[in-house]
């Protein structure tokens, strides 16, 4: 709990305060919560972050979550608290289009883990969350006519970031305070980075992956998006555990939070790649490194280290999810290829370019990247780097009709991502600051694997390096 000055985001300890004092149920949070969606969408332009939702579905959950406040017998710390999932999961009883016109044309009958756990912690599932088509950008950008285009709560004209846009958008302007996202190329925590909240993509295998489309298999993780490192915990001590169902996450350790809240970082070394680090725009290194230094400031040491063979990397990466999402596509691409929007089109045409050989050659790159990153971490806690090289892009009238394909601005954007999700290492994204222009600025930390912990703890400690946080544009206050 923290003292906040001026504006703060409603979180998960907000709702919980108003349930348990009596000021409000989860039934009246849902009346509030169906009447924003109402609103948001009529708004000029509409917010587009939830794409689907059901008003009978959202007050049946409330009003289960009402009479379990009532009989004091409430099931978690998610009861009664507001969530969406990203379309990418599948949701009874919504259609499971994944950003698409021509998937989930009915609609579904079995939920995803995620949303299974969701139900079972007693949250209140509020829809489903916009997406960039089939995963395959970093804008969100998707021009279709059952998606349109999702807005940057902090400023309307410039995108959310993607592919799990509703769901960072969805978290800024306040709709709910906990959202699900996919991560395979920086998928939670480019959006949550450009819409100034926390996102979380645990290590692979962590958080199960059942009744998401499986685009990418080796490198997509699943996080939350919140607007708190603590809202975050909560989240993924809920929902990491091993699935059955799905069988990479099997033979993880136990999900702690030790140590989270220590009261200072002494003891901890964190390690930086300069050259890495500084290849972003001079507003984002300068926030980024005064956060460097507020960590030391609590005790932590920063470590020089050198991050090897990183543009390997990010050409390996690019090479096992293209080619793995063109794999799982390739019934799509040939029978869908004209309802596909253009830039799927372009990503997929790509892909279809790399050979066998470039993929296995991808692949012993990624050994060899693990090896590098087990050495780094005998030597180093975390490695620490700013979340998004800029920030958000601008929205053109012609991105509204045909959506948008910059692949410089993609390679960008996924800059400080790709690590990450080659290699199954977490990764934290926590807002510490804005640009000149009012748009969000974050802070990456990524552990060795599943140690998630760690990150929670500098994250909590980074959170209270931003001296305020800026009210998004679009903003509602749903307890209020």
């Amino acid at each position: 709990d923290s003292a906040s000055k001026g504006f703060s985001f409603k979180g998960i300890k907000d709702y919980l305060d108003c349930y348990r004092s009596g000021k409000l149920t989860p039934s009246q949070v849902a009346k509030n919560i169906i009447a924003v969606l109402e609103d948001c969408d009529k708004s000029m332009p509409p917010l587009r972050a939830i794409v689907q939702w059901d008003q009978e579905q959202i007050m049946q959950m409330a009003e289960a979550s009402t009479a379990r406040y009532r009989n004091k017998c409430t099931l978690s710390y998610l009861d009664g608290i507001p969530v969406c999932l990203k379309e990418e999961f599948k949701v009874v009883p919504y259609h499971h289009r994944v950003g698409t016109v021509y998937l989930g044309t009915e609609p579904e009958t079995e939920d995803a883990t995620v949303a299974r756990k969701l139900r079972e912690a007693g949250a209140i599932i509020i829809g489903v969350s916009n997406m960039h088509e089939l995963g395959t950008g970093t804008t969100g950008c998707n021009p279709n006519r059952y998606h349109k285009i999702p807005r940057n709560p902090y400023k309307p004209n410039h995108f959310p970031g993607g592919s799990s846009s509703g769901s960072a958008a969805a978290v800024a302007a306040g709709l709910c305070p906990v959202a699900l996202g996919t991560d395979g190329g920086g998928s939670v925590r480019i959006p949550a980075s450009f819409c100034g909240v926390v996102g979380l993509k645990g290590t692979f295998g962590r958080i199960s992956c059942h009744g998401s489309l499986p685009l990418s298999y080796s490198t997509v993780s699943v996080g939350p998006i919140c607007s708190s490192v603590a809202d975050a915990a909560i989240v993924y001590s809920i929902l990491a555990e091993p699935d059955p169902l799905y069988p990479y996450g099997l033979k993880q350790p136990k999900a702690t939070l030790s140590d989270m809240c220590a009261p200072d970082l002494k003891g901890l070394k964190l390690g930086v790649d300069w050259t890495f680090f500084k290849a972003c725009d001079a507003e984002v290194l300068s926030i980024c490194e005064k956060a460097v230094e507020h960590l030391q400031s609590l005790g932590a040491s920063v470590v020089e280290v050198s991050l090897p063979e990183m543009e390997e990397v990010r050409v390996a990466h690019v090479i096992c999810i293209l080619s793995e999402m063109r794999d799982f596509l390739q019934p799509d691409f040939n029978k869908h290829f004209q309802e596909m929007n253009l830039d799927t089109r372009a990503n997929l045409a790509l892909a279809s370019q790399f050979t066998a050989l470039d993929y296995i050659t991808a692949n012993r790159q990624r050994t060899r990247s693990m090896r590098f990153l087990q050495e780094i971490f005998t030597t180093v806690n975390c490695i620490l780097t700013p979340a998004v090289p800029s920030t958000a892009p601008r929205i053109y009238e012609s991105d509204l009709l045909t959506g948008s394909s910059n692949f410089s601005l993609t390679a960008r954007s996924m800059r400080f991502m790709q690590l990450g999700n080659f290699t199954g290492i977490p990764g934290l994204v926590v807002p510490v600051g804005y640009s000149t222009a009012g748009l969000p600025i974050s802070f990456q930390v990524m552990a060795k694997w599943w140690d998630e912990a760690i990150l929670l703890r500098i994250g909590l400690k980074l959170e209270q390096f931003r001296y305020q946080t800026k009210k998004p544009s679009i903003y509602y206050d749903i307890l209020a």
